[in-house]
């Protein structure tokens, strides 16, 4: 005769695995008096799902390495500690830390001058599946980050989540316009969200191939930089929503830099490419103007264009079948002090309670 197993101890032993499992993640300490002077001395002996607290205290200029645990979170504490790569040899030939792991969280860290003779030295290059970045800073990297996902050390195209929320993106590029604030690769989603992104040199300040991409109340903006490019660049299409963001193109004294503001699909378009950019303010100081939409003609859905503010010279969409709506597109908008970037609506502006119901796009299976 076979017993079943009473509901009791199943989740008695249930629980116990989960405790068991949970015992076995450690947290390491990095820091001045701590367990580990540096952060890649950590790596050495860190285990999946362990955490490494870094303490800001520390200094850890030239820290390079590689991390391939997973489930593993890095930390800064006590303030938000910097890894500076300026003018030092990055041995590993990639970036100041190489994530290989299935999935990893960093949080409050700041990476800058990471430079490699390929030209695409990263803070952060992204060679595993998941990746969580919250809270850091990434400035005068070639790339800030740099990421394509791979499973087991083979090419996983079509998987894995990219999550970056409240970072600040600045300077990064190495002049080429091949190297980017932040460049995503084919991952399944991409999600960038109250984060500021600027002043990259050259290149673009969100680049992303991903099948979805969700671009959600960013600053994204040139600034006072002279370098301008795409500020979103969605190269290979897919469905992307640009959703509550301010958008600046700035004033290129040569204009000859990419006109566009948003890019889509202009190398390819991933099947079920279709673009929603919703409640955003978008400005365009370009001297040439351009446009704040371009969209590649092989894109047979119709972009929906809805509740935008959109300032300064420049075609809206080139997509001749967009649906535009609710949007304002000539005149004063009021903004406050938009010569400082102050894009705030002054009282009696035409823009406000203006929009519309954006509506609700719920995503379908693939």
């Amino acid at each position: 005769m076979i017993r079943k197993a009473h509901p009791f101890t199943f989740a008695l032993t249930l629980a116990l695995s989960l405790g068991a499992s949970s015992a076995l993640a450690a947290t390491l300490t990095v820091g001045p008096g701590k367990t580990y002077a540096k952060p890649c001395d950590a790596s050495k002996d860190a285990k999946d799902g362990d955490t490494v607290e870094i303490d800001a205290s520390g200094s850890y200029a030239g820290d390079f390495c590689q991390w391939s645990q997973d489930n593993l979170t890095l930390k800064g504490v006590n303030g938000r500690p910097k890894i500076d790569a300026t003018g030092m040899t990055i041995s590993n030939g990639k970036g100041i830390w190489v994530l290989y792991g299935a999935t990893t969280t960093v949080e409050n860290i700041e990476f800058s001058g990471a430079a490699v003779d390929s030209a695409n030295g990263a803070g952060i290059r992204h060679q595993g599946l998941n990746l969580t970045v919250r809270d850091c800073y990434f400035h005068d990297n070639q790339d800030g980050i740099l990421g394509g996902p791979l499973k087991g050390g083979q090419a996983a195209d079509g998987q894995g989540e990219v999550l970056i929320e409240r970072c600040e993106f600045a300077k990064n590029g190495a002049g080429d316009g091949q190297s980017h604030n932040m460049y995503l690769n084919h991952y399944a989603k991409f999600t960038l969200q109250y984060s500021y992104t600027h002043s990259s040199n050259v290149g673009h300040l969100v680049k992303s191939r991903a099948l979805e991409s969700h671009i959600l109340y960013n600053r994204i903006s040139d600034d006072e930089s002279t370098n301008v490019s795409y500020e979103i660049n969605l190269p290979d299409g897919g469905r992307a929503y640009v959703i509550g963001n301010l958008i600046e193109q700035a004033s290129d004294p040569n204009g000859e830099q990419n006109g566009a503001i948003i890019d889509f699909a202009s190398e390819s378009a991933q099947p079920n490419s279709d673009l929603f950019v919703v409640n955003n303010t978008i400005v365009n100081n370009r001297t040439k103007g351009g446009t704040f939409v371009q969209i590649k003609d092989t894109v047979t859905t119709p972009a929906v264009l809805r509740n935008n503010i959109l300032s300064g010279n420049g075609t809206v969409c080139s997509q001749g079948s967009a649906v535009l709506d609710h949007n304002f597109t000539t005149g004063d908008p009021k903004l406050a002090d938009a010569a400082n970037h102050d894009y705030h609506l002054l009282a009696g502006s035409p823009c406000a309670d203006m929009g519309a119901d954006p509506g609700i796009w719920v995503t379908p299976r693939r």
